[in-house]
């Protein structure tokens, strides 16, 4: 039977290896070495311009400072001035240049700096070891020392990485879709875009396994470049050769290598799943450096090397011809990273300032959430305040008093409350979007599943464990059954998930914030019946979100016809109508809103007394609306937590690190906002009135009644004109009001206009103003 024919790749691997290392020894960046940086105390060695980037990484590698050399192709393409034909055959048959790449680097990787002392790793150790005893053996004259070397795969203690290329040269497109990877790919370095779905633990792999014979010492190495192998059993040196003795070979595990190894699957977008499909998925296998890239819910693009793999055992019975494919990552791209993982530039850092020096942040930022959704200004303010969260505290003995901010948006139907949903979803660096009826209890906290890889009881996390650190989206509350709403009361407040199933007992950290959409009861609100039977959700939920909002869909002509404009516009033009500003894009939003978590804002004494205050008015408040069937929510101590969550948020938006008196007041607005669209038809005078005069009056009088026991009728003109300017009316407006309110006899001014003090008081504070001198109350 004829043999089959030879062919001729034509490839002159020297030339190539001459090209590689001559790049490497000379390639210079115009940048600094950031993404290598570590701290070390003698930056200098490492970030000598006359050497070149990468010569600096190796020297790094030598002294045992970093263990990931990662190559950019680009760097290729800009070296040789052109579309490097190497870069195209590294492309075509990524694995082999790997192992191409790294004999190069072998072969000029500097001495180390740093001798091996005691605080350095076993391994490090051994390797120093190796190459000491390769460096002997290779000096002995006559000996045949280059069969009893160590496999270079052990003396090497870096992992090598090929980072694809992005520059116009190159037609193909950045990143595939899981279905638009075929056959030709296989062998390629290729991206794919996709969710991660599930990431399994991370285990050691092997990758050269070490034996030592019984019979003549000598260690034997053998190379595992598959997921099975079949280990030696005799000692195939040269001593039990000679000897005939055929020593048995025992397992060395302390001088073997291992890499760490993680099994990952990743999932098509929605966007990239033809009509009528299912999503698609795609095993990536994580090795070395590179693991612990991604978490689930996570959108990366991950380049890799598309490779076969034989089914092995029963499944290979099974599967007859059938084999199976799976991407060894080489470079994972977070589309979203985390707020404490964000790079920070100079570029952003700029834009940054420029948006604070022109003020007006607070409405800015808010405007910019759903530009192309019609008004609802107090929801996204509120929406903001819950992207960037209060602050977590943790107390000496453990209890930990949440800083996440929860929303409820309850509504009618059409307007817009998964829509932004969806936007909030989208702008978190981790938003996991759901339905409450396409969620089950065990969807929502975690299931107990089978591990096909180890065939172990392993916890599945569901769409809060998933959104942890984030946000979890939930639309249509109001549809879920009662058994499965019941999964989300623990995590609403202590954030964190119990479970105590198939043997299995365990705490899973669920940090996250809900914004939660539904409906009233009836679909539509019905003004016949109080608010808390249109709300219809347990009395224990409700009191867990922060802020609930009560969106009406009520006929008025004037807003009917803006809002009629708007959405015309948006369906022809395909983008929102011109405003006052350019609304900011959710790069730039959550850039914003990393650098504001930074801060850790803290409550002053006086503000703490000014809350408390408020609070004693609104549990009065709520007495007087149960009389009145008026109640809207609970009024309970989670609501004081509330305020004190949206007041830091405030004030980490201003980049404070103290909280004042406007972001309180402005935490209570948002709170009577809330219920505002209820009492649009009320017979209440002081609702109605919306003057610039009759604000200004309110402000005065809760500042009389913020101590909350006693009515403090006489205050300085300067409190009352810090408290009124800081929620931004104008000096003008304030005379006005105090000129009104004093023809009217329910204040006067004395000493100069410095004072202010109530005519209408009871016998205490009759008693107060009748004191001459008795301002000290009254003075902050």
């Amino acid at each position: 039977m004829a043999s089959l024919r030879s062919i001729t790749v034509n490839v002159d691997y020297n030339d190539i290896k001459e090209r590689i290392t001559y790049f490497l020894q000379n390639y210079k960046s115009n940048e600094q070495l950031d993404e290598y940086d570590m701290d070390i105390d003698n930056q200098a060695i490492y970030n000598d311009p006359s050497k070149g980037k990468y010569m600096n990484i190796l020297q790094k590698v030598a002294d045992r400072k970093q263990s990931t050399i990662l190559i950019e192709l680009d760097d290729i393409d800009t070296f040789e001035n052109s579309r490097s034909e190497v870069v195209d055959i590294i492309l075509e048959n990524t694995h082999r240049y790997l192992e191409i790449f790294s004999s190069c680097i072998d072969a000029i990787i500097p001495e180390a700096t740093i001798d091996i002392n005691y605080k350095d790793d076993v391994l490090d150790v051994i390797l120093n070891q190796r190459r000491i005893r390769n460096e002997a053996r290779l000096q002995e004259a006559g000996s045949d020392a280059e069969n009893d070397m160590f496999p270079p795969q052990l003396t090497r203690r870096y992992s090598l990485y090929f980072k694809p290329p992005k520059n116009r040269f190159r037609p193909d497109p950045v990143s595939l879709a899981v279905r638009d990877v075929r056959g030709a790919h296989l062998g390629k370095l290729i991206t794919v875009r996709g969710i991660v779905t599930r990431v399994s633990d991370v285990k050691p792999a092997l990758a050269v396994n070490a034996y030592t014979c019984d019979k003549c010492g000598s260690e034997v190495f053998q190379e595992v470049k598959s997921r099975q192998f079949t280990p030696i059993t005799q000692c195939p040196s040269e001593t039990c050769r000679k000897n005939e003795t055929k020593g048995q070979l025992f397992m060395a595990t302390r001088a073997s290598k291992f890499l760490p190894f993680q099994d990952v699957k990743i999932q098509e977008m929605a966007d990239q799943v033809p009509i009528g499909h299912i999503p698609r998925t795609l095993t990536i296998h994580l090795t070395g450096e590179v693991v612990r890239a991604a978490s689930p819910g996570d959108v990366v693009d991950i380049a890799g090397i598309f490779l076969p793999m034989p089914y092995t055992g029963f499944k290979a019975l099974r599967a007859g011809l059938l084999t199976d494919t799976y991407l060894e990552a080489q470079h994972v791209f977070q589309h979203k990273k985390q707020y404490d993982a964000m790079e920070r530039n100079a570029e952003m850092t700029f834009k940054i300032e420029e948006l604070r020096r022109k003020g007006n942040v607070y409405d800015k930022l808010a405007k910019s959430i759903a530009p192309e959704i019609y008004g609802h200004d107090d929801v996204k303010k509120a929406l903001l305040l819950l992207l960037i969260g209060g602050v977590t505290k943790e107390m000496g003995d453990g209890m930990k008093i949440r800083g996440d901010i929860n929303v409820c948006l309850m509504g009618d139907p059409g307007v817009a409350k998964s829509q932004l949903l969806k936007y909030i979803s989208k702008v978190a660096p981790r938003g996991v979007y759901t339905t409450g009826r396409g969620s089950s209890g065990v969807g929502l906290t975690a299931a107990v599943m089978r591990d096909p890889v180890t065939d172990e009881m392993v916890l599945e996390g569901g769409a809060l464990v998933l959104a942890d650190n984030g946000i979890c989206c939930i639309d249509e509350f109001d549809k879920m059954d009662d058994t499965d709403r019941t999964a989300i009361h623990e995590v609403m407040e202590q954030q964190t998930i119990s479970i105590s199933k198939a043997g299995i007992n365990t705490t899973l950290n669920a940090r996250t914030s809900i914004l939660a959409a539904a409906n009233p009861l009836y679909g539509r609100y019905n003004p016949r019946i109080s608010p808390v039977e249109n709300i219809n959700l347990p009395a224990a939920l409700l009191s867990r979100f922060d802020i609930l909002f009560l969106i009406l869909d009520t006929p008025e002509r004037d807003l009917d016809e803006r809002l009629a404009s708007h959405v015309a516009y948006v369906h022809m033009h395909s983008k929102h109508p011109e405003m006052d500003f350019e609304p900011l894009d959710p790069n730039m939003i959550r850039e914003y809103i990393s650098r504001a978590r930074e801060k850790r804002p803290v409550v002053p004494k006086e503000v703490s007394d000014y809350i408390v205050g408020a609070y004693v008015q609104m549990r009065q408040q709520q007495k007087r609306d149960e009389g009145s069937k008026r109640q809207f929510s609970h009024t309970s101590p989670r609501t004081l937590l509330a305020v004190l969550r949206m007041a830091q948020a405030l004030a980490r938006l201003r980049f404070d690190d103290k909280v004042i008196f406007g972001d309180v007041d402005e935490a209570l607005r948002l709170l009577e906002a809330s219920k505002a669209s209820l009492y649009d038809k009320s017979v209440d005078v002081e609702q109605l009135d919306s003057t610039s005069a009759s604000k200004i009056y309110k402000i005065i009088r809760d500042l009389a009644n913020s101590d909350g026991e006693r009515f403090i009728s006489r205050w300085p003109m300067q409190t009352i004109r810090d408290r009124v300017l800081g929620k931004g009316f104008t000096d003008d407006q304030l005379q006005e009001c105090i000129a009104e309110y004093s023809a009217l006899g329910v204040w006067q001014i004395y000493r100069n206009g410095t004072r202010l003090a109530f005519i209408n008081a009871d016998a205490s504070d009759e008693e107060i103003i009748g004191e001459p001198d008795s301002d000290v109350e009254m003075d902050e």
